[in-house]
């Protein structure tokens, strides 16, 4: 049936990576604001983002998409990348037949693909989520360990150029951030002037978190996600670390699939998954957040106004920049997971400002969801 010639609300495939759970839980204020508008929205992810999702709308229809299964075994983001691109770009090809298929048998009017590259349709109006126009591979203005500058500035220009040839299959590029300055994405998601197409569209930074007022709990909350093996190095340092401080840890595994809630130690509470309210409440109740630099955590820390000890994910280079970036500024504390300290960063993150909630529009995605809609 065509929505466009009949009465239904507009069905919207929604379709975050799951590569960690950042892409999953910023797509969930686009969901709710497509729903405040009248759409109908279908899930599509796999692992542990689409568990994540079904937890958050148990109504909604959920499809498992082929998954692009990466891992993060080393420090060396090129040598990590470059042995899995076949399986990822074999994964984005079946990505695309399956969202084909999807289109057809549950009557999509349009899709929405927060950094799923193979999901999009010739049929219908898809969109893409990035806050990555611009993809780093050099380590902070450094080299990547293993290359010169002269290779690492040949491999950016290449990774950028797959980057952008894969976002003109899309009709609109969204991003999740304000235009001008100051931003929270900084070169990641910001050309020079002019260089964003018209489909180019910012649309305010996104967060499922609310801030209010809340008795303190506890000292500090690690907050763990990414690919493995990273993940579970970690969290094991941290777990290693809080055992012999004075102070009150609760841990967030970002485990979706179980659901477990113990004291480990006195002052360390450990739990696999917290949904978005619970999680909500006790950073809030927390007085420093401990986690990657991931843009999404960001996005997060800005809505709330965390203080933060940062630890970029070893070799995943948006993470280095955003937290080279941060530490510059003054903004976060910022330590590398081979020389965590967390006596000593909690300390610091007390006595960084953090960010304001000045980067958030709710105008911005009300009328770029409504545009979106429009058109279908």
């Amino acid at each position: 049936m065509n929505h466009k010639l009949s009465n239904l609300p507009k069905r919207i495939l929604v379709a975050p990576l799951n590569w960690g759970l950042g892409h999953a839980t910023r797509c969930i204020p686009i969901i709710r604001e497509l729903q405040k508008q009248g759409a109908e929205v279908v899930l599509a992810s796999d692992g542990r983002a689409l568990a994540l999702l079904r937890q958050e709308f148990p109504a909604l229809t959920a499809i498992v998409l082929p998954g692009y299964n990466i891992h993060y075994p080393g420090a060396n983001m090129i040598l990590n990348m470059t042995r899995q691109l076949p399986g990822i770009l074999w994964a984005a090809c079946r990505e695309t037949q399956a969202a084909r298929q999807l289109v057809t048998r549950h009557e999509i009017s349009g899709i929405i693909s927060d950094n799923r590259y193979g999901c999009h349709s010739r049929v219908v109006r898809s969109v893409f989520i990035t806050h990555q126009l611009n993809i780093k591979v050099a380590k902070s203005g450094c080299p990547t360990p293993g290359h010169s500058p002269a290779s690492s500035f040949l491999l950016e220009k290449i990774a950028n150029r797959f980057n952008r040839r894969y976002l003109r299959r899309f009709d609109e590029c969204w991003i999740p951030d304000v235009e001008g300055e100051p931003n929270l994405s900084g070169e990641l998601g910001h050309s020079q002037a002019g260089e964003e197409p018209g489909s180019f569209k910012y649309i305010g930074a996104l967060s499922r978190m609310h801030n209010f007022e809340v008795p303190r709990k506890y000292d500090a909350i690690a907050v763990l996600s990414g690919p493995e093996p990273q993940r579970s190095y970690l969290e094991k340092e941290i777990i290693g670390q809080a055992r012999r401080l004075p102070f009150r840890f609760l841990v967030v595994q970002g485990k979706t699939e179980t659901m477990v809630r113990q004291f480990i130690e006195k002052n360390i509470e450990v739990v696999s998954h917290l949904a978005s309210e619970e999680l909500n409440n006790a950073l809030l109740a927390s007085g420093v957040f401990i986690g990657r630099s991931g843009y999404s955590s960001i996005m997060d820390l800005a809505k709330t106004g965390r203080p933060a000890i940062l630890i970029p994910t070893p070799g995943q280079t948006e993470q280095e920049y955003l937290a080279a970036r941060f530490s510059r500024q003054g903004v976060f504390c910022v330590q590398e997971q081979g020389h965590l300290d967390l006596a000593e960063g909690l300390k610091e993150a007390n006595r960084c400002p953090g960010l304001s909630p000045a980067f958030f529009d709710g105008g911005l995605l009300e009328q770029v969801v409504s545009d979106f809609l429009a058109k279908l």
